[in-house]
């Protein structure tokens, strides 16, 4: 089993009423997440699964058998495949060594990001299950294990493709052209389109853009990687499978790991003083 590199902290802090953030530590446990990850993907986005994944009802790849995944768990809800309420996908340098490639190779060229001197954590397969949604804490959860994971495996800079939805580039020129204009990554960390893949983010000038209109149709998660300081990458592609044009995604984590730090810090020294 990996390291969970969530020990760092206080339990507490992993914990919110019956739910609690972990990596999963079993092969039946990376089950349940492919689970969720079917539900959400491909009953509710309209993704298209292959034979194998409809017959199986789970979202797979290669990548599964080989990376972190971290679980948001309800235990209110027994301990079988329904506890599994939110999931992220972790892949770092020492995974994509043994896949041969990061996932995001497949739609962008990263070797900018590649040559970072830096460790490096590819973020993906984010999901969190219908009813969880609207309250809040599983996704305050998955981001309180990421900060986690960051901070014990030292992770310097984080990236991974997000989602708009629909495959129509015209119907969301103001959002992209916004990400374009207002976040493009520096030159030395930004990720490229695969030039067969390319579309052009660019579709209207700077100033014709309204920042707080295009915020509003922003997904939920590329709003929370803004808030991080989250850069964008150079172009967007077209994902037909599941029904979305994604965007690269580059956050450097010093935010992250310097609040992190100061926190447990805190907490280090309260301790002390009781």
């Amino acid at each position: 089993m990996a390291d969970t590199g969530t020990d760092q902290g206080s339990s507490s802090d992993l914990r919110m009423g019956s739910l609690e953030v972990r990596l999963a530590e079993s092969a039946a446990e990376i089950d349940w997440a492919q689970a969720l990850r079917y539900r959400v993907f491909y009953e509710e986005m309209s993704a298209v699964p292959s034979p194998d994944m409809a017959a199986r009802h789970r979202d797979f790849d290669d990548f599964d058998t080989i990376c972190d995944h971290l679980l948001v768990i309800d235990h209110a809800r027994g301990d079988g495949p329904e506890s599994v309420v939110g999931t992220y996908r972790l892949i770092r340098r020492p995974a994509a060594a043994k896949a041969g490639r990061f996932y995001s190779s497949d739609e962008y060229d990263i070797g900018r990001l590649l040559s970072y001197p830096g460790e490096i954590l590819e973020l993906g397969r984010s999901c969190v299950d219908a009813a969880y949604r609207t309250r809040g804490s599983s996704m305050q959860l998955l981001w309180r294990g990421i900060a986690a994971y960051v901070f014990h495996h030292d992770i310097a800079v984080m990236f991974g493709c997000a989602s708009l939805p629909g495959t129509d580039p015209v119907a969301m020129a103001e959002p992209l052209a916004y990400l374009h204009h207002f976040h493009l990554a520096p030159e030395d960390l930004r990720p490229v389109a695969l030039p067969e893949r390319y579309v052009g983010m660019d579709l209207m000038p700077r100033d014709q853009v309204d920042p707080k209109r295009a915020l509003t149709v922003l997904p939920p998660l590329i709003k929370g990687y803004l808030r991080l300081g989250g850069f964008i990458g150079d172009g967007a592609v077209i994902d037909h499978q599941f029904n979305t044009t994604d965007v690269s995604i580059v956050v450097k984590t010093d935010l992250i790991t310097n609040k992190y730090s100061k926190h447990y810090e805190r907490r280090s020294r309260d301790a002390q003083i009781a």
